[in-house]
């Protein structure tokens, strides 16, 4: 017996990841954002602030308006420079998503199937936040010696 959906092509899970991830990191009280590629078309971000071809974004609720993340894309309204924009990424410029607070999250790959030599599709494993957005943000090792803390009257 056949089950519904046995042979037909299933949709990306992307999508519904990024939406757990989001929720997730907002029940932990921890800020979610997105790095999205912003070379891909479609892509639609103020471009000063895209740096090597991607943009970070906050996608807090104190930090957007109408957030939807849907099975196609993710759109929102910003300010920027005290101007408020709108923003829009077909889902498959999502890159990762992660806690600002601690770089908890998830990075897509580039490829959302690899094709296995016998035509069928996988999807391939994915990769932590912790290891690869954040090892391009280093963070500055502890200084050393007294700590500076002042009391302030």
């Amino acid at each position: 017996m056949q089950h519904k959906g046995d042979n037909d092509a299933m949709s990306s899970t992307k999508a519904y990841l990024v939406r757990a991830f989001h929720e997730w990191i907002l029940d932990n009280n921890c800020t979610p954002y997105l790095v999205i590629d912003a070379t891909l078309p479609n892509v639609h971000v103020p471009r000063q602030y895209v740096d090597g071809g991607r943009i970070v974004l906050n996608i807090s609720d104190t930090a957007v308006k109408s957030l939807h993340l849907n099975n196609d894309a993710v759109e929102f309204q910003a300010r920027f420079s005290g101007r408020l924009m709108d923003i829009y990424a077909p889902i498959h410029a999502v890159i990762a998503i992660y806690a600002k607070e601690n770089g908890r999250g998830m990075v897509f790959p580039d490829e959302e199937h690899a094709e296995d030599a016998d035509g069928t599709t996988t999807p391939p494993p994915m990769t932590s936040i912790d290891q690869s957005v954040t090892q391009g943000e280093q963070q500055k090792p502890p200084k050393k010696g007294k700590p500076d803390l002042r009391v302030i009257k």
